[in-house]
């Protein structure tokens, strides 16, 4: 299931399309990268699986640290050793999921509690 050879893209386009497009993210060390706070152990844990099944069924592996509060996402694409397009589209998903806030959308869904004993990811807005 392996795909086309991507080319990487150089620092200056790396450097705006972050700007434009994931302003939450950063490029270091030839990674892109986010390091996403929750409220506790038990939220890290969910954060990395839902980044997990995303790197998953895009077939795209991100690396990963984590501690009690917080997950460090890293990507680049191995292939072609720097930066490509997948690495944007899988940030930009992991994004959308991760970072989606429920009780912001007004739908019904009236996303976590902010009582202590429920929080889950610490939103940057």
């Amino acid at each position: 299931m392996a795909g086309s050879r991507e080319d990487a893209l150089d620092d200056t386009t790396i450097s705006e399309r972050l700007a434009a497009e994931l302003p939450a993210w950063t490029y270091e060390d030839g990674w892109i990268r986010r390091t996403y706070k929750t409220a506790g152990w038990k939220s890290t844990l969910m954060v990395i699986n839902t980044v997990g099944h995303l790197a998953e069924a895009a077939w795209h592996h991100p690396d990963l640290t984590a501690s009690y509060a917080w997950v460090e996402v890293r990507l680049m694409n191995h292939a072609a050793k720097g930066i490509t397009d997948k690495d944007f589209a899988l940030a930009k998903k992991i994004e959308e999921v991760v970072g989606w806030q429920p009780g912001t959308e007004g739908q019904g869904l009236e996303g976590t509690p902010t009582d202590a004993r429920f929080a889950y990811i610490k939103y940057d807005k």
